[in-house]
C-alpha cells in the first residue's frame, strides 16, 4: 500500500497568507533543489527564510546576480582588450603602462567579487563532504586566478585573467537567467496568495460593515457585491450569480451559483450580489489547503529526482578525477603546465552539472504550478510519475462518470393543452416547500431552464407516495408509482418507470394524470470523451459500482467502456482493486476519497474526484476538484508529458558531458579540435538555457 503524505495545513489567517507563505520554515518551491543547486550553496536558504521573506529573497538574490553580472561584465572589456592572448589572436596591439597589473587588479575584482559566490559555494561544499557543481566552478575559476596571478609576478607562461573573466560573466548569466526561471515557475504560489480580497462586507445587525478578512468566523453572513473576489469559502442563502473560479479549479466557464450552491473564496463574483453564510475561514480554507498541497509536492522528491541527485554526484567525482588526471597527462606527455592547465580547467568547466540540478527541479515546479491552476492537485509525486504506467484505469461511477444526482431526465405531457414547461412551473409551485431530493431536482430544473412557478398552499406531505396542494386553484399531486399501487392505477407501458434506471414521478390536476416526470443520474457529457482519449492511449477502463447489474450496464454500453463491475459494495472495492493488480495491471483508482478510501490506497494511483472545497482526500495520491472524467485522461496525459520533459532534460544534461568532457580534456587536439575554458563555459551555459526551455515547454501539453 503506498505511502501517503501527511496534509499539514498553513497555521495563519487569510490575511497573513502572503507572509505566512513566503515565510514558511518549509523549503519555498525555489529551493527545491537545495542540495544540487548552486544558488543554494551561497544563501539562497538563509535568504529565503529571513524576515524578508522567501519572495524577497529569491528577488534579492536575482539582482544580485544581475548587479555582479554587470560589474564585471564591464570590468571585463579592459580585460580581453589588454590580454596579450586575445591580441595575439586578433592581430592587434594596445599598450598601456603598467598593463598586467591593471589587467591584475581588475581580474582580481572580478574573481572576488563576480565569482564570490561561486567560491562560497566551493567551500560549502567542501565543508559539508559534498562535492557538487559549484566544487568544479569554484576550483576552475581558482586555479585560473592563482595561476595567472603568479605568471604576472614572474613565473614563466601566460596569463589566463582574460578566460576567468569571461567564465565568471558566463557563469553569472547562466545563474541570472536560471533563477528568473524557477522563480516564474514559483510564482503560482504567489498569484494563488493574491486572490484573497482584503476585506470583507460583513452583515451584522443588518448592517453592512466592511471588516479585515482574519475577523471572518463561520457561520457569519456576509454580502459579496458585483465584480468582487469572494472572501470565504461558503454557502448562496440569497441571490444569484456567475462565478469565475477559473484560478482556483481550472473550470474555464463561469459557474452559475443559486441559493444553496457553494462559493470558494477568491473566486470572482459575476454580475449578480449574493448574501452568503461562510463555512471556511483561514487553515481550513481551499484556498490555503490548496497552497499547501502545492508547496509540499514542489517540495517533494520524486524517483526521478533522486535519480538526477545521484547522477549530479557521481558527474562531479568523474569530472574532478578527469580534471585531475588531464593535468598529469598532458604534463607527462610533456606539454607545458599552461596548456595543461587549460585543459583540466576547461574539463572542470565543460562538465560542470548545472543542467542535471535543473533538469528534474524545474520540472517538477512547472508541472505542479500547471497542475493546480488546472484543478489537479498532486501529493504524491512518485504515483504522479508513475500515472505513466498506467495500463487499466477503474472509475467510480456516481459523482464521476455520472453527476451523482437526480436531474430531470425528460418530461411527457398527456394533456395536449398543458406543455412541458407548464408541467415543471405548476410541480415546482408545490415541490418548493419539500426537502426531498426529488423536489430538489424538479426546482433545480426550473431554475436552470428559466421556468418561473407560483406559490402553492394547503401543502401535503403524503408519506412514501407524494406530495399534494393548492397551485393557483387547482388540486395538485405530484406522486411516485407507490401512489399507483395503493388506488390500483394501472398506466401503459410507456408512462411507467424503469425503476433500475430512473425515477418517476407522475402530476395529477383535479384527479386527472396530466403528465410525468423521470428523473435519472446523468451520465457527465465530458464521460465519453474522457473515455474515447483513454482508449486512443491504449488505456484499459473499468466501471466500479455498488449498483445492480442493469444500471452498470447501461453505463458501461453508453460509454462505450472495456466492462464493469456491479453489486461491489464500498469494503469488497479494495479486494478487485487487488484482484486486477495480481493480472499484470498497473492501476489507477478513481473514487470520492471517502467510501472508496481503501481502494484509492491499494491502487497503484489514486485519483480522488470532489467538487468544490472538497481538496483533503488523504488517501489519494492526486485530488480533480472538478468531478470532471475528462481531467482524470488528462492527468494521465500530463503525467506521461511531465516524465518525458524530465527524462529528455536528464538525457540532454548526462549525453551533453560524455560528449563534452572528453574534448575538453583535449582528445582531439592532435586534429586540432580543441575547447577553451571560455567556449566551454558558454556551451556549459547553452545546455543549461536548453533544459530551462525545454521545460518551460512542459506548459504546451495542458493548453
Amino acid at each position: 500500500m503506498k505511502e501517503n503524505t501527511n496534509h499539514q495545513h498553513l497555521q495563519h489567517h487569510n490575511h497573513h497568507m502572503h507572509k505566512t507563505h513566503m515565510q514558511s520554515k518549509e523549503k519555498m518551491p525555489g529551493q527545491v533543489m537545495e542540495n544540487n543547486h548552486p544558488h543554494a550553496h551561497h544563501g539562497a536558504k538563509q535568504d529565503a527564510h529571513s524576515d524578508h521573506g522567501g519572495h524577497s529573497g529569491h528577488e534579492g538574490m536575482i539582482d544580485d546576480f544581475r548587479k555582479r553580472f554587470w560589474v564585471s561584465t564591464i570590468l571585463s572589456i579592459p580585460v580581453v582588450v589588454l590580454s596579450p592572448m586575445v591580441q595575439h589572436l586578433l592581430g592587434f596591439t594596445v599598450t598601456v603602462p603598467g598593463q598586467k597589473y591593471i589587467v591584475a587588479i581588475l581580474a582580481s575584482i572580478i574573481f572576488f567579487y563576480g565569482g564570490w559566490p561561486f567560491l562560497q559555494g566551493l567551500y560549502n561544499e567542501l565543508r559539508r563532504n559534498a562535492l557538487g557543481m559549484m566544487t568544479l566552478i569554484g576550483l576552475a575559476i581558482t586555479v585560473a586566478y592563482v595561476y595567472s596571478t603568479a605568471v604576472v609576478f614572474g613565473l614563466e607562461g601566460m596569463d589566463f585573467y582574460w578566460e576567468l573573466a569571461t567564465l565568471i560573466d558566463i557563469m553569472l548569466i547562466g545563474h541570472w537567467m536560471e533563477m528568473k526561471s524557477i522563480m516564474g515557475a514559483s510564482r503560482a504560489l504567489e498569484l494563488l496568495v493574491s486572490m484573497m480580497p482584503s476585506e470583507a462586507h460583513l452583515i451584522r445587525n443588518g448592517e453592512v460593515v466592511n471588516v479585515k478578512l482574519e475577523e471572518l468566523q463561520p457561520g457569519d453572513s456576509i454580502m459579496v457585491k458585483p465584480g468582487e473576489k469572494i472572501p470565504a469559502d461558503g454557502l448562496v442563502v440569497e441571490g444569484e450569480s456567475e462565478i469565475n473560479e477559473s484560478m482556483l479549479t481550472g473550470e474555464s466557464k463561469p459557474i452559475k451559483k443559486i441559493e444553496g450552491s457553494e462559493v470558494i473564496g477568491g473566486s470572482v463574483n459575476g454580475n449578480g450580489s449574493l448574501k452568503i453564510e461562510v463555512k471556511n475561514t483561514g487553515k481550513n480554507s481551499y484556498l490555503n489547503k490548496v497552497i499547501t498541497l502545492v508547496q509540499q509536492a514542489q517540495n517533494s522528491k520524486s524517483n526521478t529526482q533522486h535519480l538526477a541527485d545521484r547522477a549530479a554526484k557521481w558527474l562531479a567525482i568523474i569530472a574532478l578525477t578527469v580534471g585531475i588526471l588531464t593535468l598529469g597527462v598532458w604534463l607527462i606527455l610533456g606539454s607545458p603546465f599552461d596548456y595543461a592547465l587549460e585543459r583540466m580547467v576547461t574539463v572542470m568547466v565543460i562538465s560542470c552539472p548545472h543542467a542535471l540540478g535543473l533538469a528534474v527541479p524545474l520540472v517538477v515546479a512547472i508541472s505542479t504550478a500547471i497542475s493546480a491552476r488546472k484543478g489537479l492537485l498532486i501529493r504524491n509525486r512518485t504515483a504522479f510519475e508513475n500515472s505513466r504506467k498506467i495500463s487499466l484505469i477503474v472509475f467510480d461511477k456516481t459523482g464521476t462518470l455520472t453527476k451523482g444526482s437526480h436531474e430531470v431526465a425528460r418530461v411527457i405531457s398527456i394533456d395536449p393543452l398543458i406543455s412541458e414547461s407548464e408541467l415543471i412551473r405548476l410541480a415546482s409551485g408545490l415541490e418548493q416547500h419539500s426537502e426531498h431530493h426529488i423536489s430538489k431536482g424538479i426546482l433545480k430544473y426550473a431554475k436552470e431552464t428559466n421556468i418561473p412557478f407560483s406559490n402553492s398552499s394547503q401543502f401535503n406531505y403524503l408519506p412514501g407516495l407524494g406530495v399534494e396542494g393548492i397551485v393557483e386553484g387547482k388540486n395538485l399531486k405530484v406522486v411516485g408509482p407507490n401512489y399507483l399501487k395503493e388506488n390500483n392505477i394501472y398506466l401503459p407501458a410507456e408512462l411507467q418507470a424503469d425503476e433500475a434506471v430512473e425515477t418517476v414521478v407522475y402530476i395529477w390536476i383535479d384527479g386527472k394524470i396530466v403528465g410525468l416526470v423521470a428523473m435519472a443520474d446523468q451520465i457527465r457529457e465530458e464521460s465519453l470523451e474522457a473515455i474515447k482519449i483513454l482508449q486512443e492511449h491504449g488505456i484499459k477502463n473499468l466501471l466500479l459500482t455498488g449498483d445492480n447489474e442493469r444500471v452498470a450496464n447501461k453505463v458501461n454500453q453508453q460509454l462505450g467502456m472495456d466492462g464493469f463491475l456491479a453489486n461491489v459494495l464500498p469494503h469488497q472495492k479494495q479486494e478487485k482493486i487487488k484482484e486486477l493488480q495480481q493480472k499484470g495491471d498497473f492501476v489507477a483508482m478513481t473514487g470520492d476519497g471517502v467510501n472508496d478510501a481503501p481502494a484509492l490506497a491499494q491502487s497503484d494511483v489514486g485519483i480522488a474526484v470532489g467538487s468544490g472545497t472538497d481538496v483533503a482526500a488523504e488517501t489519494a495520491d492526486i485530488i480533480l476538484v472538478n468531478s470532471n472524467p475528462k481531467d482524470i485522461a488528462n492527468l494521465i496525459l500530463f503525467g506521461r508529458a511531465t516524465y518525458r520533459k524530465m527524462m529528455q532534460n536528464l538525457f540532454w544534461a548526462t549525453g551533453y558531458n560524455i560528449i563534452a568532457i572528453p574534448l575538453a580534456a583535449g582528445v582531439l587536439s592532435p586534429w586540432g579540435i580543441v575547447l577553451s575554458p571560455a567556449l566551454g563555459a558558454v556551451l556549459m551555459s547553452l545546455s543549461t538555457i536548453i533544459v530551462a526551455i525545454n521545460a518551460q515547454l512542459l506548459r504546451r501539453s495542458m493548453n
